[in-house]
């Protein structure tokens, strides 16, 4: 019994320190908050958003600024949206903002989906 109340007494001491180190999942990374050096620069280049509405132009949401598809945003033009990605046009030549940058979408096929689709009569 004595054990039993040291496990819970030891549990509730160090629980509350550990929630204490979780950080906000919902909040930006440092590098977009309005006080750090560079965040100017770095809010510039970024596609935080994309809408896509059944009537009317897509919008996307680069730096803080809506742009809807054929607008110019600074000396580029937005030439195309997709769900993930935003492509704009300039004097510099094409360049690709991701929604999800590092992150590659594949195609994956389990081998049963492909034994059934084999097996019709």
């Amino acid at each position: 019994m004595n054990r039993l109340i040291v496990l819970l007494t030891s549990l509730l001491v160090v629980l509350p320190v550990r929630a204490q180190a979780l950080s906000d999942p919902t909040r930006p990374p440092p590098a977009l908050s309005a006080d750090a050096p560079d965040a100017e620069v770095m809010n510039s280049q970024v596609l935080q958003s994309v809408m896509i509405p059944e009537q009317g132009k897509p919008i996307a949401l680069i730096g803080g600024q809506q742009i809807r598809l054929g607008q110019k945003y600074g000396e580029r033009r937005l030439i195309k949206l997709t769900e993930w990605e935003a492509v704009l046009e300039g004097p510099a030549g094409i360049e690709r903002l991701f929604l999800t940058p590092g992150i590659e979408k594949t195609r994956v096929t389990t081998p049963a989906a492909k034994a059934q689709s084999g097996n019709k009569p």
